[in-house]
């Protein structure tokens, strides 16, 4: 078989189900570049040696009974550690649950191992998703695979690294304020945020439960599509409330023209202060290149954008502290030996159980929603939610997709941001989103011409819009024409710098 590398989800999968090769082969392919690259990237907290071989062998066996194969047959796919998998941990990059085994399948996991996919592990993680660059992991860092002295992002950056370094062809992560599309833009991968309720989460370790999504990782759009295809599939869950039920064909939608179009930019955005010159370049190509497919810019205005961050910081941690009250030294998680009374072992559990980051956030969850903090910071902070939702929904009556930066800047060197608002600052493009509960997508760009690092474009759309968002991702790739990614040679658009040398 070709080099895993030079094969997009589609042609594994369709050199599995004709046996050109079979499963096992590629997912000895794929724990053979995990081995060879983990010691530079270490984009895993986990590696299902095992696991990935029994399963690609029964994908094998099917075919010989002449089964018919999923969609994503014998496809290599990692797993953020915040999703549970039988016969694995589900740690959450975390001490407080460094030795917890999974007791079942998240929905999300148990979708696309039905659609055939092999998983090779568990992907490093901010520690429970509280981070923009993987720095807060408790077992290690995980490094980006174009400069291993640079971040990959965060909370996702595992899933982001493995795919950017070739080691999985597909990832899955979760986004609550930006964490699959910035890792995706640092990283130089493709990155989805579905709408709110497109996902089910059942089986994923909450951080900000009105926020969350699952998404997927790609080195293209249309890998990214047959992720969606196979995470929509079975309709809505049960076992989740916020669960809508989504149409599948992302894949066929694909192609569909964007000509007449309309794609919104926001004039306020290219202005705000920490905007690098390179960001602001590749927006402008991308602007266009979309305009070159046909498609029509407007204007659009987001008057309470610049909030979001501050709102954000308020309602996520609040639904942090509730959602992390339960591990507490008893039922779940980390237990201090050696305490005399419940409540001194309660406190030293989660004392020397949680990072510096998760005691952080939960403690300001706990302020925020005390006697006289609720009415001063929660309520007010819910009232500019709202504001922004309407904001957008005001845009989409002018415009089909939003077009603006994902991130500031490119990928920051480890340790370069010291101050923890400056490291929340990284969000700042992609927390509105989250807030309105719409759609979202990071999309690569090249390379930037004075950092020779990836930069990226994000793409916004309305809820429920998610084919949609696909069709204008699609647009812009094929009109950029980058090829899939690190694996297949440094990607480079017009006026952008190819950096030398591979992985």
């Amino acid at each position: 078989m070709s080099s895993l590398d030079e094969l997009s989800a589609a042609e594994i999968a369709v050199g599995v189900r004709e046996g050109a090769f079979s499963a096992e082969e590629v997912a000895r392919a794929a724990l053979d570049a995990i081995d060879q690259r983990e010691g530079e990237v270490a984009a895993f907290l986990q590696v299902s040696n095992e696991l990935a071989l029994n399963v690609a062998r029964a994908t094998d066996a099917a075919r010989l009974r002449g089964e018919e194969l999923g969609p994503l047959a014998g496809v290599p796919c990692g797993f953020k550690d915040n999703m549970q998998l039988l016969g694995t941990r589900t740690t959450c990059a975390s001490r407080m649950l460094e030795n917890y085994e999974s007791n079942f399948t998240a929905t999300c996991v148990g979708r696309m191992l039905a659609a055939g996919v092999t998983p090779v592990g568990k992907t490093n993680m901010d520690e429970f998703a509280f981070g923009s660059s993987t720095e807060s992991s408790a077992f290690h860092r995980s490094n980006n695979p174009w400069d291993t002295t640079r971040v990959p992002g965060g909370s996702s950056g595992g899933s982001a690294a493995a795919v950017a370094a070739g080691e999985a062809t597909l990832c899955l992560g979760s986004d609550t304020g930006g964490s699959i599309r910035q890792p995706a833009s640092f990283c130089g991968v493709v990155g989805m945020k579905p709408s709110y309720g497109v996902v089910s989460r059942c089986g994923v370790v909450a951080f900000g439960s009105s926020l969350d999504q699952v998404g997927p990782f790609g080195r293209s759009v249309g890998d990214v599509a047959l992720a969606m295809d196979a995470l929509v599939s079975g309709g809505a869950d049960p076992f989740d409330a916020s669960s809508q039920a989504c149409e599948a064909g992302f894949l066929s939608a694909l192609e569909a023209p964007v000509e007449g179009r309309r794609v919104g930019v926001v004039p306020q955005l290219m202005e705000m202060e920490g905007l690098s010159d390179e960001v602001k370049d590749g927006i402008r190509l991308a602007e266009r290149v979309l305009e070159d497919q046909g498609a029509q810019l407007v204007e659009v205005e987001l008057p309470h954008i610049a909030s979001a961050i501050a709102a954000y910081y308020v309602i996520a941690p609040c639904e942090a502290f509730s959602n992390l009250a339960r591990f507490d030294g008893v039922r779940y998680g980390y237990q201090e030996p050696g305490c005399a009374t419940l409540d001194e072992q309660t406190a030293r559990s989660r004392a020397h159980g949680f990072g510096e980051e998760a005691k952080r956030r939960q403690l300001l969850g706990a302020y925020l929603l005390s006697s006289g903090s609720y009415d001063k910071y929660y309520y007010p902070a819910q009232q500019v939610r709202t504001l922004i939702t309407q904001d957008y929904l005001r845009a989409w009556g002018s415009c089909d997709v939003i077009l603006m930066p994902c991130v500031p800047r490119c990928a920051f060197k480890f340790g370069e941001m010291s101050d923890p608002t400056q490291m929340y600052a990284s969000d700042m493009f992609t927390i509105s989103n989250n807030i309105a509960g719409n759609c979202g997508i990071s999309v690569p760009l090249g390379l930037g011409p004075d950092s020779c690092m990836p930069l990226s474009a994000q793409l916004q759309g309305p809820a429920f819009k998610d084919q949609s968002l696909l069709s204008f991702a699609r647009a812009l790739e094929r009109g950029l024409d980058l090829g899939r990614g690190l694996g297949a040679g440094a990607p480079v658009a017009p006026g952008f710098a190819k950096r030398g040398g591979e992985l």
